[in-house]
């Protein structure tokens, strides 16, 4: 989809770089493996501090991956864009291995763009599903700051 507000693209370095400043998606252990405009893919490697009580794959952790993913897609059109409304639904629980979160553009204006984000295992099963919506604000991303 075309970009519906003028800002300047950032280039994939300067996103990479810009969502590095993530601290939290960084202790978790989340890993940026692609960007591109309105797209995202992360992967989460699982460990046991990622393991609830009763040891599956922590919501918690899921949701994590799934939101790093969301946000990068989401601002990778160079404007801030600022989650307003999210939803995740569990298909299934992981067990170990890896995860990853791949998001796909489903919509996008001027000051609204919502996301769809398919979490898979490593057997490509499908682990959760997560659906956000940004508003668009005005301002570039700070990426060159």
């Amino acid at each position: 989809m075309t970009n519906p507000q003028r800002s300047p693209q950032p280039t994939q370095a300067e996103l990479k770089d810009f969502f590095l400043k993530d601290r939290f998606a960084a202790h978790v252990g989340i890993e940026l493996l692609e960007m591109a405009p309105g797209r995202a893919k992360a992967k989460l490697e699982i460990h046991d501090h990622h393991r609830n009580a009763v040891g599956v794959v922590h919501g918690g952790a899921i949701f994590s991956l799934a939101d790093l993913a969301f946000a990068v897609a989401s601002n990778s059109h160079g404007t801030v864009a600022l989650g307003i409304n999210v939803t995740i639904s569990y298909m299934t629980a992981a067990r170990g291995g890896s995860l990853v979160a791949e998001d796909e553009e489903v919509s996008i204006n001027a000051k609204l763009a919502t996301y769809l984000i398919r979490i898979l295992d490593e057997e490509q099963t499908l682990i959760a599903l997560f659906q956000g919506t940004v508003y668009r604000k005005r301002e570039a991303l700070p990426v060159k700051e």
